[in-house]
């Protein structure tokens, strides 16, 4: 599916309005904004502590905004998170396979969350397996398998459901870095083909390049939300991490 195809669905896949969450004085998420469409790649950027963790619990609905709107294919998440959930697909920064159990009852146990039936979640899981280049793993241990490989499992597990939008926290924590543009290639693949939304969370800049816009974050606030190329000429830096250490304060603190 070509990225600039248009949708049958009239709203974004994500959208955050003025989104708040505070920790008593502490705005960890400051009045945020920025909408992800249908098959777009959204990197959100910020150095530690910036908030994209808070974020991310809150669109996962782990936690709920103090004030403001989060709406995932028009469902608020507030006031209708059922549907919300059902359209995420969600690959924390902490591993969260049973690495006692097979590849395959690891996806089995998250389908039947999903109260997929067995021939459907079957038929799925034999999909991503085939898709990810998992299929000879399937009946491995978790904890036999590498971190990349570890990493493709819990995609596959995040895609079993079809969502509409992936969420991506620090997803590549822990991996080399071949393993690491492996990841953001699948990634890159799986919006182009079946017209998934991704917000990948990150705060290395290399991670961003090949993003259809960066939301910058620092201290709770959206900074920019551009692409790569206009990170870059608002701030006349000559690459994406001059421009981030420009605009987070990082440049000073490395002088």
């Amino acid at each position: 599916m070509d990225v600039t195809e248009k949708t049958a669905n009239p709203f974004p896949a994500l959208r955050l309005a003025n989104v708040v969450r505070t920790y008593g004085p502490v705005r960890a998420v400051d009045g945020v904004s920025f909408d992800v469409a249908a098959g777009e790649f959204v990197a959100l950027l910020g150095p530690n502590g910036a908030g994209k963790s808070t974020l991310f619990q809150l669109l996962s609905g782990l936690f709920t905004a103090d004030s403001g709107l989060i709406e995932v294919m028009g469902h608020n998440m507030s006031r209708d998170p059922v549907p919300a959930l059902a359209s995420l697909g969600i690959v924390f920064q902490q591993p969260t396979l049973d690495l006692e159990l097979t590849v395959s009852h690891n996806l089995r146990f998250h389908a039947g969350l999903h109260g997929l039936p067995r021939e459907q979640a079957n038929a799925r899981i034999a999909r991503e397996l085939v898709r990810l280049g998992l299929s000879e793993s399937a009946n491995k241990k978790t904890a036999t398998l590498s971190g990349g490989n570890r990493r493709r499992v819990e995609l596959a597990r995040a895609l079993l459901h079809d969502p509409k939008i992936l969420l991506m926290d620090e997803a590549t924590v822990g991996l080399d870095p071949a393993s690491r543009a492996d990841l953001r290639a699948l990634l890159q693949d799986l919006r182009r083909e079946r017209g998934v939304a991704v917000l990948w969370a990150t705060h290395l800049c290399e991670e961003v390049a090949d993003a259809d816009r960066v939301v910058l974050l620092n201290k709770g606030q959206k900074l920019r939300d551009c692409s790569p190329a206009e990170l870059m000429a608002s701030t006349g830096k000559p690459s994406i991490e001059a421009a981030f250490l420009a605009l987070t304060g990082g440049e000073r603190a490395a002088a």
